[in-house]
Order: structure tokens, then C-alpha cells, then sequence
């Protein structure tokens, strides 16, 4: 069973934010435990502090291996300033160190095929630099999907899509890769 958390709750977004930021919530609270309940019920104050300890212990393995903020905008300006022949030739790279065996697609949905343990995977990148990343695209990649049986497909872009296509992305299965999650591939393909 998969637990789903609210998107804007307290602990979801304490999960996207630096770990640091819930341990200082845990020190503020240890304190004002100590602080301003009588020494008796100081242990229960400190338990309330535990969610958040959690939290930041969660966040912190997450975030253990992440660029930092500087290479990641390094690399995204570096992908920005690509030709497409160069941007595939990184994709090509990441994907290889991951493990999958790349082929160059010229279709008009996909531009990459990744094989990985008999899965077949679709790639389209070839729009990454675009301004405006709607719905169209992602049809176009969906339908190749279902057409070449393609066990998953990922749609490339710098910046990311409109909510609509973010929502036709989730409803198809389509997993989005935008700006951090971009420039974490393409540091991998770097190492």
C-alpha cells in the first residue's frame, strides 16, 4: 500500500525543502518545550518534535546526492546552449550510464528508444528548448507509445509543461523531466 500525502501539506513541503529547515523546526520546538512547559511534561513536548526530526532524516537521504543549485543551473545553461545534436548525443550518454541501450529514432513522437531488461522506453527531447510545451506533444508521444507497445515514455524539456499537459502526462503515463530532474541526467552522463 502506497501512502499518498497532500501536495501543499506541511510535511510535503517540508519534504521538497532543505533537510535543515525541519531540524531547526525540531531545535525550535525542543526549546520552547524546555522553554515553557513544566519539566514534568518537557518528554511529551520533545515527542512532538519527532514528525518533524522524521522529516528532515527523509529529506536529507533525498537530498544527500543532489547538485547543487549552482551545477544544476550551470548544467541547464549548457543545455540550453546545445544544438540538438549534441543535446541527443548527452541523452544518449546519461541513458548508457543508467544501463539502457540507446537507438536513434526519426520519428515524429520519439526521438530516442531505450532498452533496459526486455522494456522498451520512449524518449522525446527534441522540443526541450521550447518556450511552450502543451498537450499536442505528449499525444503524439502517447500514441507512439501504444502503437510500438512501449512499456513507458518521457517527455524532455528545459522549462516545464501547462498544467493541462501536466495533467494528460500523469493520466498517460508519461514521466516529465524538467529542469532539475534534466540537469541531474545529464550530470550523471558528466561523471
Amino acid at each position: 500500500m502506497k501512502f499518498k500525502m497532500a501536495k501543499n501539506s506541511l510535511f510535503a513541503v517540508l519534504l521538497r525543502s532543505p533537510w535543515w529547515i525541519s531540524m531547526l523546526l525540531v531545535l525550535a520546538f525542543g526549546l520552547v518545550s524546555f522553554a515553557l512547559l513544566p519539566k514534568a511534561y518537557v518528554p511529551f513536548g520533545l515527542l512532538g518534535t519527532m514528525p518533524f526530526l522524521v522529516i528532515g532524516l527523509i529529506a536529507a537521504s533525498r537530498q544527500w546526492d543532489l547538485p547543487s543549485t549552482a551545477k544544476v543551473n550551470d548544467m541547464l545553461a549548457q543545455a540550453t546552449a546545445m544544438p540538438w545534436r549534441e543535446f541527443a548525443d548527452a541523452l544518449d550518454a546519461a541513458y548508457r550510464a543508467k544501463g539502457y541501450t540507446v537507438t536513434r529514432l526519426n520519428g515524429k513522437a520519439a526521438d530516442l528508444q531505450l532498452l533496459k531488461d526486455g522494456q522498451t522506453t520512449l524518449v522525446a527531447a527534441k522540443r526541450w528548448k521550447a518556450a511552450n510545451h502543451g498537450v499536442e506533444a505528449l499525444r503524439d508521444l502517447a500514441a507512439a507509445k501504444e502503437a510500438q507497445s512501449a512499456a513507458a515514455c518521457v517527455y524532455i524539456s528545459i522549462g516545464g509543461v501547462t498544467d493541462t499537459a501536466e495533467q494528460f502526462a500523469k493520466a498517460q503515463g508519461i514521466t516529465l523531466v524538467a529542469d532539475v530532474a534534466l540537469a541531474q541526467l545529464l550530470l550523471q552522463a558528466a561523471k
